[in-house]
């Protein structure tokens, strides 16, 4: 018994295509209006970035900083002292970097040698200080952590012992040889 008067199809035609406009216009202004999740997420598109990217930016960050003799444990390092030995080939600057990656953070693992007489919590400060600036600087991703491995410590003899054990096995070889 109600007293409204029915619509006619263009009536109604003109109703459903004014309410599918305004959803449109509701959703087009959700997407402008939903926060970026981070500066590689805008509304225009996503960047996104392999590990190995992070890991050379960190891994350059990383030697950079005074204190720091090598990268990597000792495997890594051996390996990188047969790789140099070939012309033309590449530091690889990702030893002794480990990352984990997600759309907007990132932590990354070091893993390095210190220089005999350096100051181990110092250098470890300045490892994490200067790999956070230069990937989230560079990347655009929030580095939540970056743990430090120190895993050996160059003292000033083992240049010493490399050069004589060189030379002394060398003069010993020689002289056994005679």
């Amino acid at each position: 018994m109600s007293n409204a008067i029915p619509k006619t199809g263009r009536e109604q035609s003109r109703e459903q295509q004014a309410a599918e406009a305004a959803e449109a216009t509701a959703q087009e202004k959700a997407v402008e209006n939903k926060p970026a999740r981070g500066p590689l997420q805008t509304s225009r598109g996503v960047t996104t970035l392999d590990d190995g990217v992070v890991a050379k930016i960190a891994g350059m960050a990383a030697r950079e900083v005074p204190g720091v003799y090598d990268m990597g444990n000792a495997a890594r390092r051996a390996f990188s002292a047969v790789t140099d030995r070939i012309p033309n080939a590449q530091t690889n600057v990702t030893g002794g970097i480990s990352v984990e990656k997600g759309e907007t953070q990132t932590a990354i693992d070091v893993t390095v040698v210190v220089e005999y007489g350096a100051s181990i919590v110092d250098v470890g400060n300045a490892i994490r200080r200067n790999v956070i600036d230069q990937v989230e600087g560079t990347t655009g991703l929030e580095v939540v952590e970056v743990n430090v491995n120190v895993t050996d410590v160059r003292l000033p003899q083992d240049d010493d012992d490399d050069d004589n054990g060189r030379s002394g096995s060398d003069s010993g070889r020689g002289t056994e040889l005679r």
